[in-house]
């Protein structure tokens, strides 16, 4: 089908409005598949305001009211304020303390996630999810803007959310298609269009690099995304080390990460990229308690536990380390799993401050495949109240009940 004739049946459906071209499609190899990256735009608050029509329109923030609390998310509303995610509460309510300040609902989330990933399958099997609102697809040449086109169609009108939509033919190219189309709008990068549409654009679109990175290259003249690819490899080496090959790479578009689908996955995986570097552990064990519960919720939704409990740290200077540990036995535990994660945070934390952090488990073993003497290793106690929590939030909704180590506070100084 011709480009022509695609946007002519675009606009034939009513949808042209939300389709934002990142520029023409030329010079691009007819036979290269088409990733979709699909983000739906503030997620939980949107899931808020679509259900308690008081809140649309509104400036929301979900992730806590208590002081200590971290921002999840927030309505677009909400950032006209400043408010961002991973800001701590007590700074939203100073930005904008006319905001509704709501519990995160995770199990309620979780739900409509599903839905929504239910109705990408429509689409495409090949489908890779990055988190509870964000997943890549692959799609057939040339299928790329008109599926994405049927999607955010499906999605608004079945489920009344909204979802950004970046086409392309990597990861890479995709993922900042979309955050320049934002929000609720699709948008397209091609390869052949790098030079003239990537290149003049400021580092903050080059996803990964941080505003400590920023800084840095800023202060020896790299300002845009353009300068970074035409930089010297031994200046990018010597600031990022083994990260600095992929960040050249990114630069000049190239992303030979292939697409995962869920069918393949041997791990699950939580990944928090805060706004600004953090230097707050008691926030980074917010994080990871956070984390730590989620994970476990899709464990034992899936009827799986998990052997090793990894942890991702990234610093200010782009630097990132991974550690892993094995457990004595197979866990569906919350509490195990934040414990490990903490003492893997202990072990390694390094200096302040720190960018991104991520949890992951791996190992997956189901049900069946757990034999009798794991049992020794389980906390009866502790497993019957996972069971009661679980029944709760899938009924009622996270906010129904709170681990109390979400509200541990900082220790007393001497």
């Amino acid at each position: 089908m011709s480009r022509r004739r695609e946007e002519e049946q675009l606009t034939d459906s009513g949808y042209r409005e939300v389709i934002l071209q990142v520029g023409a499609d030329k010079m691009r190899k007819s036979n290269d598949p088409e990733i979709l990256l699909c983000d739906l735009d503030a997620f939980y608050a949107s899931v808020e305001q679509r259900d308690r029509p008081e809140y649309r329109k509104k400036p929301v923030v979900v992730g806590g009211s208590s002081g200590r609390g971290v921002v999840s998310t927030c309505s677009y509303e909400a950032r006209e304020f400043g408010v961002r995610s991973a800001m701590p509460v007590e700074r939203a309510r100073q930005l904008c303390p006319e905001a509704i300040f709501l519990p995160c609902d995770r199990a309620r989330y979780r739900r409509v996630s599903e839905q929504v990933f239910s109705i990408y399958g429509r689409f495409t099997p090949e489908i890779e999810i990055v988190s509870i609102d964000e997943a890549y697809l692959a799609l057939p040449a040339g299928e790329g803007l008109s599926t994405a086109a049927e999607i955010h169609r499906a999605v608004r009108e079945e489920l009344e959310l909204s979802v950004t939509i970046g086409v392309s033919v990597n990861k890479l190219l995709s993922k900042i298609a979309s955050e320049l189309a934002k929000p609720d709008r699709i948008g397209s990068l091609w390869p052949a269009e790098v030079e003239e549409l990537l290149w003049p654009l400021s580092l903050k679109y080059l996803p990964g690099l941080g505003p400590a990175s920023v800084q840095k290259l800023n202060r020896v003249g790299i300002t845009t995304i353009g300068q970074l690819a035409a930089a010297p490899f031994d200046l990018l080496q010597k600031y990022f080390g083994k990260s600095a090959l992929a960040l050249h790479r990114h630069a000049r578009g190239v992303d030979d990460r292939p697409l995962e689908p869920a069918r393949e996955a041997k791990s699950l995986s939580e990944e928090k990229t805060f706004a600004a570097d953090l230097a707050d552990e008691e926030v980074i064990r917010a994080v990871l308690i956070s984390q730590a519960e989620n994970l476990g919720y899709r464990l034992r939704a899936g009827g799986l536990r998990a052997r090793t409990v990894g942890l991702k740290v990234r610093y200010a200077d782009f630097s990132t380390i991974t550690r892993d540990q094995t457990l004595p036995a197979p866990t569906d535990s919350d509490l195990k799993i934040y414990r490990t994660a903490a003492a893997l945070f202990a072990a390694h934390k390094g200096s302040p401050p720190w960018r991104l952090i991520g949890l992951r488990v791996s190992g997956l073993q189901s049900e069946e495949q757990l034999s009798i003497l794991n049992s020794a290793y389980g906390d009866k106690r502790e497993e019957e109240l996972q069971r009661v929590r679980d029944r709760l939030h899938h009924r009622y909704g996270g906010a129904v009940v709170y681990r109390a180590r979400r509200l541990i506070k900082p220790p007393e100084k001497d």
